[in-house]
């Protein structure tokens, strides 16, 4: 049983970073931040504190456009202009990408897998963006998550630093593995290694 927890950030501040970065300190977890260019220029040494704490540091997009209304030499420019920014900082470049609002079309997947970079959604809306208490994103979180969940949180959002450590409990508690979403993710190509279903989950062919 392999679910992801994943942080992702928006145009927001780093007020919070290093007290997400010592919760999973605590519980000896590793997850994927996905980070706006725009982002980490502005706040490197957020981006290398994370780096640092052992967190795979992702794209999500150079500052946040809707890409389902670039055309595909926009997509790259966008995407190498954070993985630039991202590579500088931390020495590795992003492989994974998350495309800003959720938004995604079969243009955009394959443009950037084009590029040799994987397209990744969520399956678990913590909705930590709406401001709901702890108690609420708990239960949202507990009720829905299941092997194999991408959840979406929020880096800076007003509540997640409260709710995350019950989180954790209870998915260690109940034999989950929390991993960053490289190790999650089936490598290999569509159709040959592997099939996704109807809830964007990836099956293995044998």
């Amino acid at each position: 049983m392999c679910p992801n927890v994943r942080k992702i950030t928006s145009p927001w501040g780093n007020e919070d970073t290093q007290t997400l970065i010592d919760i999973f300190d605590r519980y000896d977890v590793k997850v994927t931040f996905f980070v706006v260019g725009e982002w980490a220029e502005k706040y490197p040494e957020s981006v290398k504190a994370l780096a640092e704490a052992g967190h795979e540091v992702m794209s999500h997009s150079n500052d946040h456009a809707h890409f389902n209304t670039l055309s595909a030499d926009e997509i790259i420019a966008d995407i190498n202009a954070c993985n630039d920014k991202i590579e500088a900082i931390t020495g590795v470049r992003p492989t994974l990408f998350r495309p800003p609002f959720g938004e995604y079309d079969d243009h955009v997947i394959t443009t950037v897998r084009a590029m040799g970079i994987e397209p990744i959604q969520w399956d678990v809306d913590s909705l930590d963006w709406k401001d709901y208490d702890a108690a609420t994103i708990t239960q949202r979180v507990t009720e829905k998550v299941g092997p194999g969940s991408i959840v979406l949180f929020h880096n800076a959002a007003l509540h997640t630093p409260e709710a995350l450590p019950g989180i954790l409990e209870y998915l260690l508690q109940e034999g989950y593995d929390i991993v960053p979403i490289s190790q999650l993710i089936l490598q290999g190509e569509c159709g040959t290694d592997y099939t996704i279903d109807h809830t964007g989950r990836q099956c293995p062919l044998t």
